[in-house]
């Protein structure tokens, strides 16, 4: 068992990341599968690696993170936040090429509640004039 390097925690919608960041040879590990297998998705799967490919840190370290929530979207995203995070506190100079690309920032968009009386967070039931 390798130690832990560095931590971070990304969220996203629903979905919370937890990431760790271990010395090794690039192999990315979600929830105990690996990353092309647990994403399917290789769009998914490229948006997890963004914060790598920006700091040319591709190969460098093994990266486990363990993700709930949301979907898959939303965990994706998560675990973009949460990489980004762990490598700045490893590293404070990939502070400003994460922050360039927007990798820096929680994405505070969430679904609206559902209001009483409405059919959802904004629609209303349908009008009957008789």
């Amino acid at each position: 068992m390798s130690e832990n390097l560095s931590l971070g925690t990304g969220r996203r919608k629903t979905a919370i990341a937890r990431v760790f960041l271990r010395e090794g040879n690039g192999k990315i590990t979600v929830n105990g599968r690996n990353v092309d297998e647990f994403f399917g998705n290789p769009e998914y799967v490229y948006v997890v690696k963004q914060p790598l490919a920006v700091t040319d840190n591709d190969g460098k370290y093994d990266i486990l993170i363990n993700v709930t929530g949301g979907g898959v979207n939303g965990q994706a995203g998560a675990c973009r936040l949460g990489i980004s995070r762990a490598l700045v506190k490893l590293d404070e100079s990939n502070r400003p090429a994460l922050k360039a690309n927007g990798f820096m920032t929680r994405d505070a968009r969430m679904v609206e509640r559902k209001k009483y009386g409405q059919r959802g967070a904004r629609r209303k039931f349908q009008f009957s004039k008789r």
